[in-house]
This record gives structure tokens, sequence and C-alpha cells, in this order.
């Protein structure tokens, strides 16, 4: 990259020895981080694919886990955008499993002490995490309601639900909201109910809707559910810390793994593979208002709805762990209102994986980073190696 791009050679320079740092530490086997700035991009590609594989390149694919969730966000306002659903109509004519909900008295009601819902849920409170359902962030892990979804295999953690999707609806169905319909906000469980309603508005699956209408057009040619056979030789080994042996250990094996084979659930929560450069153009498109080229994906007033800022302090406030203070919350991304860490700038927009990636995409500075690593996240709280990135890098836009 250039001055041009606002980034100095030296600054990118430093940015690769940053990173490098975590791989030569052992911290993880290899990494891609991409940044794009004003039409330039540089990528790094340092370490391996696995502690004894072949070199990181830039086509390496990633797990990318929850930068799944803007992406499906993107393809619920396509829907919306073709007239198929509205933002506020119920999602009752789709997912009747889900019709007449009940609600706990409080967050630590047993299971039958409910009240009937005031209202339906909306396809907006699908996208901004105010449907009802989602993680309540209380560790351990005590409450009825947590009790409930681990009986019903929806509980948080890396290895996420495997049901095929009308199964996955019903379990769902099965449970009473923890909270009214458009509430509070709660983590994750929004994007996988749109893993269903997607498909059932339109007419066929998670993937052939989101390659016909998002990575077709945006030329994302290594995006999907699952990487191919005779791709595996350029896909990560995903690696988690094992306390007890206090080391890494493989979590996910490229060849025999969760991603090595089409799935029974396409998880548009957290279920996409990708690459630095596929998911750089997603994240250009969304930064240039919709549009990449001469391929139009949503409208500008659609990507405004998805970048902004739907939730008020006091409906994430049990969820705090997940966006603190400075970050709230609009389509399927988080958004930057505020500034107290360590990359915050109020109208940054992104969001990160749990299995080790981070991208986010900034308006005022036209600058984008994207941090693909494959090393299973030990908690909400941003790892050491996305720290750094962010702060290096804004660092050095700064210089």
């Amino acid at each position: 990259m250039t001055n041009d791009g606002g980034l100095s050679k030296a600054g990118l320079d430093r940015l690769r020895g940053v990173m490098g740092g975590h791989v030569e530490r052992g911290d993880l086997p290899g990494l891609v981080a991409l940044v794009s700035r004003q039409g330039e991009v540089h990528v790094d590609a340092i370490g391996r694919l696995a502690f004894d594989g072949s070199p990181m390149k830039r086509d390496t694919v990633f797990r990318i886990t929850s930068m799944t969730k803007p992406v499906t966000a993107a393809a619920a306002m396509i829907l919306v955008e073709d007239g198929k659903i509205g933002l506020d109509d119920s999602v009752d004519r789709w997912l009747p499993e889900l019709a007449d909900r009940k609600v706990l008295l409080t967050v630590d009601a047993l299971i039958h002490q409910t009240v009937p819902a005031r209202r339906a849920i909306i396809l907006r409170d699908l996208l901004t995490f105010r449907c009802g359902y989602g993680i309540i962030a209380v560790f351990p892990e005590r409450l009825p309601i947590q009790r409930a979804y681990a009986e019903a295999g929806l509980a948080p953690g890396p290895v996420f639900p495997s049901f095929p999707p009308d199964e996955l609806i019903k379990r769902y169905g099965s449970l009473p909201l923890a909270f009214q319909p458009g509430e509070s906000w709660l983590y994750n469980a929004g994007s996988e109910i749109l893993s269903v309603l997607i498909p059932r508005i339109a007419g066929r699956t998670l993937g052939e809707f989101l390659r016909e209408r998002i990575f077709t057009p945006l030329g994302m040619k290594d995006t999907a559910f699952y990487v191919p056979a005779d791709q595996h030789y350029r896909f990560a080994t995903a690696y988690m810390n094992d306390s007890r042996a206090r080391q890494l250990k493989v979590f996910d094996p490229p060849v025999t793994g969760r991603f090595s084979n089409p799935p029974v659930f396409e998880n548009g929560a957290a279920g996409l593979v990708s690459t630095a450069d596929d998911f750089n153009a997603f994240a250009q498109m969304m930064l240039n208002g919709g549009s990449l080229g001469s391929a139009r994906v949503l409208s500008r007033e659609s990507i405004a709805m998805m970048t902004t800022n739907q939730i008020v302090a006091d409906e994430k406030r049990e969820s705090q762990l997940f966006l603190g203070s400075a970050r709230g919350w609009g389509f399927g991304v988080s958004v930057f209102t505020g500034l107290d860490d360590s990359h915050s700038a109020p109208g940054r927009f992104g969001w990160d994986g749990g299995y080790g990636t981070s991208w986010y995409s900034d308006p005022n500075a036209q600058l984008t980073g994207i941090l693909l690593t494959q090393r299973v996240m030990d908690s909400p709280k941003p790892p050491l190696v996305f720290t750094d990135f962010w702060t290096t890098l804004d660092e050095i836009a700064a210089d």
C-alpha cells in the first residue's frame, strides 16, 4: 500500500511485526490480516495453517463464525427490498412454531411461570436481537431458562446446533421467551431464527439464496457453509486452549471437521467459511452503501439502517458482557457509539467471530480491517491479538 491510501509502508511493517509476534510466541499457528483504505488493499499472511502445516496464504479459508451474522442480516434486508416481508411484519406466517409466545415472569423464573407475549415477534426484533430469545449472560449458568436451553440443545458454546431447520425452530418454539419482544437485546438467537425464516420466505436454501443474491454478485467465490474436499488443502486448522494441559489443542480439523462437508443446518449465526478478500468484498459493499463495482446488493437506505445503532443502553443491560458501554447494535452488526476501548470510533461497524476472527469498517476514515485467525476465543472479551491489531491499525492510520 502507498501513502495514497493513508497508510505508510513503515506503518504497515509495524502492523506486520506486531501480528507476527503473536505467531512467533506460539499464541496461534498463523493468521491473515487485511487492511483496506481509500481503495488500497494490503494483506499479510503470517505463519502456518496448522502448527505442523503448510504456510499461511492470502487465500486461506477460515471459519468466520459470528461474522456470518451481518451477511444473514443483509439477506433479510434483500427480502424486505423485494417486498416479501416488512421490517414490522409478524413472522408468524412463516414461523408458526413461534406464534402465541409465552414470556417468563422474570428472567430467573421457573419455565412454567409465564405470561402471554404482548405482541408477536417481528422481523425487526430478529435483526436487532430483541426477539426475546438469546444468550442469558449469567455465568456459571444457573437459571432455569439456561438449563432449558441446554436440554433443548441450544446452549451457547463453541459447538453450534446441528439440527435440521424445522427441528431447530420447533425447539425454539418449545421454550418461553426470556423477555417481551422488543424489550431486551440478547445475543445470537435472532440470527439462528433468521436462518429458518429466510429460506421459508425465499423458497430455497439459505446457502442458495446467499450465493445468488450476495456471493456471486460480489465475487465471493470461496464463501459458503462448508469447504469442498478439493479445497481442504487451504483450510486452516482451528485450535482452542486446553486449560488443563496449558497448551493449544486441535478443535476442528480441516478434513474431518464440522465445516468439511455440507451441514444439516446452514447456520446464519455462525456457519460460514470465507477468505480475507472474499469478506473484504462484503465489507466494501457495506462501506459503499450497498454496492461494489457494477453490482448493487442493497440500497443505501437499507445499509444505513443496518449500520445505525437501533438499541438504547437499557435494552442491553442483560448483555453488557458482549457490547460494553461503547457499542450498540444495528441489524446484524455492532455499531460503535462512543470511545472506551482499543478499536472504538463512533460510526464504526462490524463484528467478531468466536473462532478468532474480527472485522470492522469505519465510514468516516474509509478504513476496513479484517483479522482472520483460528484460535477459539476463551471468553466474549476480545483476545489480545484483536486488541493489538486494532490498536496498532488505528495508531498507524492516525500517523
